[in-house]
């Protein structure tokens, strides 16, 4: 049984076992061993979060890399999403994040995707493991003229950003609308301000100076107030809370009101069940997601089915049932959007001034303010809307004059 990596990688404090250059610079060697391909180049591409330790595993890494016969290409300080995508997009056979995601700077983890941009099997991890953690392990050296050389990618910010720009809907941009967002001095304090920047919106950038050993200190998403109070001060339609490695988000509404993860699952199920874009009406998440949330789910048509706790598990279902349906993992009771096998139109919070228009709105609120999802629907007297239902008004409302 693999007990060398947990539900999201391996993770620890820096010099503390496992995360010790040696044993880095090993896992590195077992990891280009299990995906080298004698047939054919073998390329993996590594990724960061700011924190100061970032450089030594990624030197140990590089070091294993090239010595089990894989060129290396490090892009630096990148979410971990980006580099799921870049080891697709540039043909890799391997992707690593070096980050430890929410913890402070003292930890720092490793996590790997395959060349699909998925996470490892649990074959995969047991069989690198057991090479790790074997005193006696032998090593198959490629010959002296194979070994890997390493690479330093200086655009893959932008190929990242372009990536994304993408994937938001065609002749629509977020001009008119302020977004506080707060990327706790990590992995997204480029990419992110640029991509919102970029869409038209008038960004009020938090935490964005990164200086190795700041990474999530009151700031981002373990720390949502700051973003909910500055949304306030400044008057801005939403608010934005990333952590060190921009795979988890808190949003704030105009209000300061602060959106968790299950309130956050319940507007984007409710948006995309009344578009029809939901397949089966079926959201998946973690075993931690709340009653309230299943009771939401049924009174809407829809059903809510749990996995264990790791986007890892939630995407392992939605990959065996095909079903292409929204999936989001939990970490430490946040719920987070794991990547998706079908392109969808994520909901957020937004002012319902936007537009005279009247459109339907998803309301949810805490199921800690009321019983359940219908009285809180009820009782909410200041409306939702998602972004999309937002853009759906702007064109309707330009279209008429």
């Amino acid at each position: 049984m693999n007990t060398f990596f947990g539900t999201d990688g391996l993770r620890g404090q820096v010099n503390i076992f496992p995360m010790q250059p040696d044993v880095v610079l090993r896992l590195g060697l077992a990891a280009g061993e299990y995906f080298r391909d004698e047939n054919r180049h073998n390329r993996v591409v590594i990724g960061k979060d700011t924190r100061l330790s970032g450089y030594v595993f990624e030197s140990a890494l590089q070091a294993g890399f090239c010595a089990a016969g894989m060129d290396v290409y490090s892009v630096g300080p990148m979410p971990t999403p980006a580099i799921a995508f870049l080891t697709r997009d540039m043909r890799a056979d391997l992707g690593v994040v070096i980050s430890a995601s929410h913890n402070p700077f003292i930890d720092n983890g490793i996590k790997f995707f395959d060349r699909n941009g998925f996470k490892l099997a649990d074959e995969a991890e047991e069989a690198i493991a057991n090479m790790v953690l074997n005193p006696d392990q032998q090593w198959q050296h490629p010959a002296p003229e194979k070994i890997g050389r390493a690479f330093k990618i200086d655009d893959s910010l932008g190929r990242y950003i372009v990536y994304l720009k993408h994937s938001f809907p065609v002749g629509q941009t977020l001009e008119g609308l302020q977004i506080v967002l707060d990327c706790a001095n990590g992995a997204a304090y480029k990419a992110a301000p640029l991509v919102f920047t970029e869409l038209g919106a008038n960004v009020v950038p938090l935490n964005i100076v990164p200086n190795g050993l700041n990474i999530n200190k009151h700031s981002g998403s373990l720390y949502p107030e700051i973003a909910a109070a500055k949304v306030v001060e400044t008057g801005s339609d939403i608010g934005i809370s990333l952590d060190g490695d921009a795979d988890r988000v808190i949003l704030v509404d105009e209000k300061g009101h602060i959106l968790d993860g299950d309130q956050i699952l319940a507007i984007c199920a409710l948006d995309m069940i009344e578009r029809n874009t939901l397949p089966d009406r079926r959201l998946i998440a973690t075993v931690m997601s709340n009653m309230a949330l299943e009771i939401f789910m049924k009174e809407h048509g829809g059903e809510l089915i749990r996995t264990d706790v790791g986007d890892r598990n939630v995407m392992a279902h939605m990959r065996r049932t095909a079903s292409g349906s929204e999936g989001f993992a939990n970490y430490a009771g946040k719920k987070l959007p794991a990547f998706s096998t079908r392109r969808s139109s994520y909901a957020f919070s937004a002012k319902a001034d936007q537009c005279s228009c009247t459109t339907k709105t998803a309301l949810f609120r805490s199921s800690r303010r009321a019983k359940s999802p219908q009285r809180c629907r009820k009782t909410t007297t200041r409306k939702r809307q998602s972004f999309a239902a937002v853009f759906r008004n702007r064109t309707r409302c330009q279209s008429h004059g």
